[in-house]
């Protein structure tokens, strides 16, 4: 990979990683109100306890999802530092320019990431 390659890798990886704090932020922000301010709004704690329940749920599910590909995205950055990245952690062939295009954290090349999601 060339050096103006890795560069814009860098740049990718550097503003996926403001947007996924953003997310992060925002999740955790709208997921602090307590019960008790939900249960303000119109309509009372006992007619939505199951909408703010399963709001809530979901809410913490997208911020732990963020949360992991956070640490992706720090790992990839981590790989650029080191010279690795780019390098399947499994065979250590490319990963692949089109694969870290759309998924510029991918640490497995196509076939060994087919591999590993198959169980």
């Amino acid at each position: 990979m060339t050096p103006q390659e890795l560069g814009a890798f860098h740049e990718m990886l550097d503003l996926e990683r403001k947007r996924v704090e953003g997310a992060i932020t925002s999740l955790h922000d709208n997921g602090s109100r307590g019960l008790e301010d939900e249960g303000a709004e119109s309509g009372g704690l006992g007619a939505d306890t199951a909408s703010i329940t399963f709001e809530r749920e979901l809410e913490e599910g997208l911020e732990e999802a963020a949360v992991q590909t956070l640490a992706q995205i720090d790992r990839a950055l981590e790989r650029l530092a080191e010279g690795s990245y780019g390098i399947c952690e499994r065979c250590g062939k490319p990963v692949g320019s089109e694969r870290l295009h759309v998924r510029p954290w991918a640490t497995l090349c196509i076939q060994d990431q087919r591999l590993a999601d198959r169980g």
